[in-house]
C-alpha cells in the first residue's frame, strides 16, 4: 500500500552531521542522479534527493529501474569534497553497496550478499542497485552522484529481470517505515563514507565478506565480449581479478554471473 513519506519522523532518526542535512523531497523527477549532477540544484556536499517516482529511473547500460510511487526508497546523495575524489575513487562503490547490506542487517538482522561491483541481493534475489554517475571540470572531479534504489514495501515486479527482484517486505513479511529505513541508510552511508579515505582495507574486508562468488568460476560480459575464469580476487581499489589458464586479468566492469 502507497505511503506518504513523513519528514518529521525521517528527521528525527537521523543522526548524521553532513549527509542528508540538506534534503529535498520531490512527488516526482525524470532521474534523482540527474538532478543533483545539474549545478543547478546547489553545491551542498550530503544533499540528499528523495523521489517517490523517476520518469527516467535506470541502473547501468541504463536499465530502466522501475519503483511503485510510495512503496519503496529511490535517492540520490551529491559528494563534492574533493578528498573522497582520491585514486581509490572506485571504492565509493563498495561504500555505496555496504550501505543497504549493512542498513539491512542492522534492522532486519536479515543476510545479505553482494554481487561485483555493487547489486545487494536476499536469497540470491535482488533488493537494491546502485548507480555512481560524476561530473568533471577538465580532468578534475567535481560532483560526484550516488544513486540508490531499494525496493522496500513493493511486492509485486512486472518485466524481465537478469536477477529476480525481490523488496524487503517480501522477506521479512512485514511493512517497513520507509523513514526510519532512509535514516539508517544515511547514518551507515556518512560513517562508511569515512572509511573510504580513513580506512580503505574496512571496506573492502567487509565487501569480501559478503561477495559469495569469490574463488567461484565466473562469466564476465561487457557489450559482446564474454570472458570465463574463476573470480580470483578484487585488489586494492576494488577491480576483480579473473584468474584462467594463462593469467590473472583486471576486469574495470562488466556484468558477473556464475558460470
Amino acid at each position: 500500500m502507497e505511503s506518504t513519506f513523513n519528514l518529521e519522523i525521517f528527521d528525527i532518526k537521523l543522526d548524521t552531521d553532513v549527509i542528508g542535512r540538506n534534503f529535498i523531497y520531490s512527488e516526482e523527477v525524470n532521474s534523482t542522479n540527474s538532478q543533483l549532477l545539474d549545478k543547478a540544484s546547489g553545491n551542498i556536499h550530503g544533499t540528499t534527493l528523495l523521489t517517490e517516482k523517476q520518469s527516467k529511473g535506470h541502473g547501468r547500460k541504463e536499465r530502466l529501474w522501475y519503483s511503485m510511487k510510495g512503496m519503496n526508497l529511490t535517492f540520490s546523495i551529491l559528494l563534492t569534497n574533493r578528498k573522497y575524489f582520491t585514486k581509490q575513487f572506485n571504492l565509493l562503490n563498495f561504500a555505496a553497496a555496504l550501505t543497504p547490506a549493512l542498513s539491512i542487517e542492522n534492522l532486519f538482522q536479515l543476510k545479505t550478499e553482494l554481487k561485483w561491483p555493487n547489486d545487494v541481493l536476499i536469497n540470491g534475489k535482488k533488493v537494491s542497485g546502485i548507480l555512481i554517475e560524476s561530473s568533471s571540470k577538465g580532468e578534475k572531479l567535481e560532483r560526484v552522484v550516488i544513486g540508490i534504489g531499494l525496493n522496500v514495501n513493493q511486492t509485486i515486479f512486472q518485466g524481465s529481470f537478469n536477477i529476480p527482484p525481490t523488496s524487503l517486505k517480501n522477506e521479512t513479511g512485514q511493512t517497513i517505515e520507509r523513514e526510519m529505513l532512509l535514516a539508517e541508510l544515511l547514518n551507515v552511508f556518512e560513517e562508511t563514507l569515512e572509511n573510504v579515505v580513513a580506512n580503505p582495507k574496512w571496506i573492502l574486508k567487509e565487501w569480501k565478506a559478503r561477495c559469495r562468488m569469490i574463488g567461484e568460476k565466473i562469466s564476465v560480459t561487457e557489450d559482446d565480449k564474454v570472458k570465463y575464469g574463476i573470480f580470483d580476487d578484487i585488489d586494492e581499489n576494488g577491480f576483480l581479478l579473473l584468474r584462467t589458464n594463462k593469467k590473472t586479468e583486471k576486469i574495470y566492469f562488466g556484468d558477473v554471473s556464475l558460470a
